[in-house]
């Protein structure tokens, strides 16, 4: 089931027309996020984006569009499924009502809540090989509507068909100065001795929830310093670590980059401080 407006329709059911401005031009944005036995992880940073993006964007925000009143859709969404007790995956996409061609004819938005089962509740770490490469043929713009979960992802389209050609489990984007954003699904992070260093917003990378997440957590560690600074791709072979975050992998640690082999003795202990993280919020 997926809920559409506050109505919940079978996933298989017609509910949009040829019309849809996400379908014709991208007109739309998006989250994603767990929910565990009714709990939303990270849930009021999740909202405050969502809503300070339909702001960039001009987007009229219903006054319906509480905390409250989206947590409670969700909810509904995931007992229409019957998964009240299960680990979940929740997607809230946001979309500019019909009419118009470029210029819309309206700024009130619809809303669409899809869910789906997950194995874990918690984040886990995976140590199967996870290689990674460039995409150099397409590039990342330096600005803030980059940093921005919008449906507009043709070149993370285009990077992962990259990938599956050529036989890596991800891609790292690069903006037009030619320096390292983060990769197809997830922000980027690099570990150099006591040095957590990640991509500004300035460098046109997502304003992940999870690398908010972990630049809290890492500023909080005695003996690491967490730096937000352009990330060459000359320093990816020099890291000791690298590692991509997401709200629903929490954190994924890269094995190898060309002939570089990586550890991940950081990132499991912060995977272990992410998980916490995330119950203190759900009991606060």
């Amino acid at each position: 089931m997926v809920n559409l407006n506050g109505e919940l329709f079978s996933a298989e059911s017609d509910i949009f027309t040829s019309a849809n401005r996400g379908l014709k031009y991208g007109d739309a944005l998006f989250e994603t996020l767990r929910c565990v036995k009714g709990d939303l992880f990270f849930w009021e940073d999740h909202y405050f984006r969502l809503m300070a993006s339909m702001r960039m964007l001009r987007m009229e925000i219903p006054m319906t569009f509480t905390l409250e009143f989206l947590e409670a859709e969700i909810k509904k969404t995931i007992s229409g499924n019957q998964w009240d007790d299960e680990a979940v995956r929740v997607r809230i996409t946001i979309f500019r009502n019909d009419g118009g061609l470029y210029a819309p004819l309206t700024n009130n938005v619809s809303y669409l809540i899809e869910v789906g089962a997950m194995a874990s509740p918690f984040y886990l770490i995976q140590d199967d090989g996870y290689e990674v490469e460039l995409f150099r043929d397409y590039y990342v713009n330096k600005d803030m509507l980059s940093t921005l979960k919008t449906t507009n992802k043709i070149l993370n389209v285009v990077a992962s068909v990259y990938a599956q050609e050529n036989g890596y489990t991800n891609c790292l984007l690069v903006n037009t100065d030619k320096n390292v954003v983060e990769a197809i699904n997830g922000n980027l992070f690099l570990i150099k001795g006591n040095t957590v260093k990640t991509p500004p917003l300035g460098d046109g990378c997502l304003n992940g929830i999870i690398r908010k997440k972990i630049m809290e957590i890492v500023e909080s560690m005695e003996g690491f310093q967490m730096l937000e600074e352009s990330v060459s791709p000359f320093e990816l072979q020099k890291a000791d670590e690298l590692f991509i975050t997401n709200s629903i992998i929490g954190i994924q640690p890269i094995s190898k980059y060309r002939k570089k082999q990586f550890v991940n003795t950081v990132s499991k202990g912060l995977v272990g401080k992410l998980n916490a993280k995330a119950r203190m919020a759900q009991t606060s």
